[in-house]
């Protein structure tokens, strides 16, 4: 099973143009063609349609939008050639009679361009709400580059959207059982795969290692090939990508911090199902990077109804 080709957030169909966005004649014509299209955005949402059982996004022609140009985003250009800008919208009060749908709860159940929209739409969204001040001096930034930039406007230094990479692994035993473990903050029975950031000056491979034995005392082996990379999910809630990898573990004696990680436990696949169909144990969404980790070692999908709420993190 290929795990990037079922990574619900690592889906687009649309040409981001990077390499246009400073261009600021060939944007404004994109602003003034009635065949481009503008959805909101706010946090982690944005507007949806479903009234034929299909979740979409609510968009329309950027001709129908007073928002001024600041307060845009160029998202990209989709396979039918239209072009597609976020509109940053203060609250959702804005729009009240539009349904709106999050991100985590409807990221599965848009089609690839859609997907690939929303998950941009929503990063910038975030970074922009962040970054209105310049990190070196205070002053106001002011956004540029179709909304991918932002110019200090006291000393013209220049800022562009962060991404912060973390590391989430799958560790397996001799055995082949599956080491997954529960945050503190999450309900009982709640369990997924261990996860961290990657440190500065540090590789992803070595995050891996140390977030695996501070997480759970767990050692990963030395060898190359005890940590696999297997995939990576953007994950903006606020900016993170997601790197995933299968690990493998010399030793099977677990010692959690009972703060950040309440308890981990080892699992057979037989003790999964088992544990899964009492009800006692609950697994990662399907739109999260961690559930296709654990499909990946299991063999195959895991029921829909085995999941946590769609609103509960990683």
């Amino acid at each position: 099973m290929a795990l990037l080709d079922t990574l619900m957030l690592a889906r687009s169909d649309v040409d981001r143009c990077a390499e246009r966005r400073g261009d600021e004649e060939w944007i404004t014509s994109l602003l003034a063609d009635e065949r481009s299209r503008v959805t909101c955005v706010n946090g982690g949402g944005a507007p949806i349609s479903s009234d034929d059982g299909t979740v979409r996004l609510r968009s329309r022609s950027v001709l129908e939008t007073d928002a001024r140009p600041q307060d845009l985003s160029f998202l990209g250009i989709d396979d039918d050639d239209v072009a597609w800008f976020a509109e940053h919208v203060p609250d959702r009060d804005c729009h009240p009679d539009l349904e709106w749908g999050e991100l985590r709860t409807i990221g599965s159940l848009l089609d690839d361009r859609d997907a690939g929209l929303l998950v941009t739409a929503v990063a910038l969204d975030n970074w922009r709400a962040n970054h209105q001040r310049c990190p070196k001096c205070g002053a106001l930034t002011l956004p540029k580059q179709a909304g991918w930039s932002r110019r200090c406007a006291g000393c013209d230094s220049q800022h562009f959207p962060r991404t912060d990479p973390a590391v989430i692994v799958l560790v397996r035993d001799d055995e082949d059982c599956a080491l997954l473990g529960r945050q503190g903050r999450w309900q009982e029975g709640w369990f997924s795969t261990l996860a961290g950031f990657v440190d500065p000056g540090e590789s992803a491979e070595a995050a891996v290692r140390r977030e695996v034995q501070e997480e759970s005392g767990v050692i990963i082996g030395d060898a190359v090939d005890d940590v696999e990379y297997l995939g990576s999910q953007p994950w903006p809630f606020p900016a993170s990508l997601m790197l995933g990898y299968h690990a493998r573990a010399v030793g099977t004696d677990i010692v959690v911090d009972g703060v950040e990680i309440a308890e981990a436990r080892w699992f057979s696949r037989e003790e999964l199902v088992r544990e899964c169909e009492e009800g006692t144990v609950r697994l990662p969404p399907d739109i999260s990077i961690a559930r296709r980790l654990i499909e990946r070692w299991y063999g195959g999908e895991l029921p829909g109804d085995w999941s946590r709420p769609l609103g509960a993190k990683r």
